[in-house]
């Protein structure tokens, strides 16, 4: 059985392990690959796995022995599941792999934007402090968490976590949900006024998947109702906030700051406008990378090739 990975560095840069995945047939790790050398690299593979590299029906005709495609991630967009399923062609993925680590990041930017730790540090290792009238100083306004409103977009997995992890801060929490679970959390109010959430909330997080109907949920008018006190954080799709109006909001002083692990574009160009917008703080796209996550994400995707070769395929998203 061939077996290929289509770009496998960014789920293992070499600190973990391919072997379980080489058990089960003769495979062949790369990279990455480019549009132009995905069919070359996977001409003859029945098994073929992607994080980021397209798979539609171009390739699918080009590729007559293809018969699964793994997702190595919980999004699956990269991938023409419907052509695939004309073909009969099985597409997984890999869910809830990140929750706690997605979570964490939330909180990591959040921390930063009413801490600014790594700004002060820096004062420090510049020789400031050493050099201080005054036992101590601080550049930003620093702000407790304790008392204030966190408001989730999307109770799913990560948006509990996120409250679980707001109210051990003493937040309040008052989340949305297009669909407004039957159990709500303890210490979570829903809401089903979206309006609300960003007029009440001195935290915006969300925690939604990407759909036609809510890219650009964050534009100017949602943007107008936080309060200038306020910050939003984003981990989880770029198209959800309108960057331009974010951008504009963050250089007028409207909004505090944001911290955003995800862009609309990935890389983003050089001029992008919020790369040099204030208190504006932007990760590589890395919430979901920490080694404990991607060791999960790795053996889930293996399960699921092990799975479909004992003819009992799980994490199947287009039946």
């Amino acid at each position: 059985m061939k077996i290929v990975v289509l770009d496998g560095y960014t789920n293992n840069p070499g600190d973990l392990r391919w072997e379980p995945l080489e058990a089960l047939g003769e495979c062949s790790v790369y990279e990455r690959t480019s549009p132009e050398e995905v069919v070359a690299r996977a001409q003859g593979a029945p098994v073929v796995l992607t994080n980021k590299t397209v798979l539609g029906r171009e390739q699918f005709e080009a590729l007559p022995e293809l018969r699964y495609i793994g997702v190595l991630a919980t999004g699956y967009n990269i991938v023409d599941v419907a052509a695939a399923r004309q073909r009969g062609i099985v597409v997984t993925n890999v869910p809830a792999y990140g929750t706690a680590s997605v979570a964490q990041m939330v909180f990591a930017h959040l921390l930063n934007l009413t801490q600014r730790v790594a700004e002060h540090a820096q004062t420090v290792r510049e020789g400031r402090w050493s050099h201080s009238p005054d036992f101590c100083y601080w550049d930003f306004p620093l702000v407790e968490l304790d008392g204030l409103t966190m408001g989730i977009v999307g109770l799913g997995r990560i948006g509990r976590a996120v409250a679980r992890l707001a109210t051990q801060f003493g937040m309040r929490v008052l989340a949305y949900d297009v669909h407004p679970p039957a159990d709500v959390p303890p210490g979570v109010w829903m809401t089903t006024e979206l309006g609300r959430l960003f007029r009440e909330a001195d935290v915006v997080t969300l925690h939604c998947p990407l759909t036609p109907d809510n890219e650009r949920l964050v534009g100017a008018e949602r943007l107008a109702l936080m309060k200038p006190t306020a910050y939003l954080i984003n981990t989880s799709r770029g198209p959800l906030v309108d960057e331009a109006a974010l951008a504009e909001a963050l250089q007028s002083g409207r909004l505090a700051g944001a911290g955003l692990d995800v862009l609309f574009q990935e890389p983003p160009p050089p001029d992008h406008p919020l790369l040099g917008a204030p208190n504006c703080y932007v990760t590589p796209h890395i919430a979901w990378a920490t080694q404990s996550a991607r060791r999960r994400l790795l053996d889930a995707a293996v399960e699921n090739v092990r799975a479909f070769l004992d003819g009992s395929p799980r994490n199947v998203v287009n039946r």
